[in-house]
């Protein structure tokens, strides 16, 4: 048995040798008879009759769909005996991605389970892979991934693709968030003379992004303090001081939170000679504001 093999859509040739000795010629699809000599026996548009000469006689199947796959006969009688030949269609399906999962956000430390089915004939590979500067290859060959623990860098999207040499691979994409408590990548202290423009910057991390709030000593500072500017942003907070005055120098706290918890820095904003600890600048992790005083042996220096 010969096998014919095209792809949906297209056109399916069946072709049968025939000679002079032959009296009758039929194709059939199973028991269904298709054509008779020159008579068309089927209802079916798409079969049309090719050739029926002395030494052929074939038939073409257009638009091929799946239900057309399977065995057909061409049926030639002689003088002598009957005979038989039978052609095997084969039906080729380009991938088709037909369920895959949502876009998700999860707390870091979570599991995350993506799911991608996808039909073809021949059924398809179904690969997975991080669409990432650091990722390399794929992570998963499988209609399913799993990630255990999942942290920050592994937010981003998620690639599948379903490929079975028919068509050009079909790819979706799903996009993972992972939220995590704000972490203050930047807080310096700054020196700044009297009568000059002074900025102090907090610098965070956070998904969601982080909410910002100053302090100076207990006392937070409001946007719209005379001679100061806050500006906050997604990622970032701006302290400014359009004309710095004695009474600005001191410690400042920036205080970064969001649903999944708070951070905070201290920094000092001092005049020029002065002596700081650059220790004030470290941040802490935690649920309470801590406002840094200065050292007991620096406010003995100042006075």
């Amino acid at each position: 048995m010969d096998n014919v093999t095209v792809r949906q859509g297209e056109s399916a040739t069946l072709r049968c040798s025939v000679d002079n000795r032959v009296t009758r010629v039929a194709w059939l699809n199973r028991s269904s008879i298709l054509y008779a000599g020159n008579d068309k026996w089927c209802l079916d548009p798409r079969v049309v009759l090719l050739a029926n000469t002395k030494t052929q006689y074939s038939i073409q199947i257009q638009d091929v769909d799946v239900y057309d796959e399977g065995p057909y006969t061409c049926s030639v009688q002689t003088d002598n005996h009957p005979k038989t030949s039978r052609v095997h269609l084969i039906v080729q399906v380009s991938p088709k991605i037909t369920e895959i999962s949502s876009d998700i956000s999860i707390n870091e430390g979570g599991n995350v389970s993506l799911t991608c089915i996808a039909t073809g004939r021949p059924d398809p590979t179904i690969t997975w892979r991080h669409i990432s500067p650091k990722a390399v290859g794929f992570i998963s060959e499988d209609e399913y991934l799993e990630i255990t623990g999942i942290t920050r860098e592994q937010s981003g999207e998620y690639e599948c693709s379903a490929s079975n040499d028919v068509a050009a691979p079909v790819v979706q994409r799903v996009k993972v968030t992972v939220n995590y408590p704000p972490y203050i990548s930047d807080a310096k202290s700054t020196g700044v003379p009297v009568g000059q423009k002074g900025i102090l910057l907090c610098e965070a991390s956070a998904v969601p992004s982080a909410n910002f709030q100053w302090y100076k000593d207990d006392k937070r500072l409001a946007e719209g303090q005379k001679g100061l500017k806050v500006e906050n942003k997604a990622f970032f907070s701006r302290l400014t001081f359009f004309n710095v005055s004695e009474q600005d120098y001191g410690n400042y706290t920036c205080v970064a939170s969001n649903q999944l918890g708070n951070t905070n820095a201290s920094m000092i904003l001092y005049g020029p000679g002065a002596v700081h600890d650059g220790n004030n600048g470290a941040w802490r992790q935690g649920g309470c504001v801590w406002l840094l005083a200065l050292p007991l042996a620096q406010l003995t220096r100042q006075f």
